[in-house]
């Protein structure tokens, strides 16, 4: 580990494999190599509580549970994460209930990697 550099751990839940693949390329550009995946809520609040990850890309509509609940969950236990809502699904409602459970942002999907690079580049210094 290089003294200066923060390690920052990542953790994608998208219940799409190509979505988490595409922002895991992204991660690994910005040199973020520790990066967990989930499909589901279930087993992203297992991960989460597990790893404590400091970076969170979390989608709102999962097969078992509505993102939203879980972006709560996720900032009522570590508050100092940062949670991303990646969506499609843009509507005013969405954004403004992110953004009152805590978001850091809300990303639009399709997801670009400079959109990615520039909320994430800011974490690495």
């Amino acid at each position: 580990m290089q003294q200066g550099v923060p390690v920052i751990r990542a953790l994608i839940i998208d219940d799409i494999e190509s979505v988490r693949q595409h922002l895991r390329q992204i991660l690994f550009q910005l040199g973020i190599v520790d990066v967990l995946e989930a499909k589901d809520g279930l087993s992203a609040g297992a991960l989460f509580n597990q790893y404590k990850p400091e970076l969170v890309f979390l989608d709102l509509q999962l097969p078992d549970i509505n993102g939203q609940l879980l972006l709560k969950q996720f900032k009522l236990s570590q508050q100092q994460t940062k949670v991303f809502i990646i969506s499609a699904y843009s509507t005013v409602d969405n954004l403004k209930q992110a953004l009152e459970y805590g978001a850091s942002a809300f990303v639009i999907k399709p997801i670009s990697a400079h959109r990615i690079s520039k909320l994430v580049q800011p974490l690495l210094v």
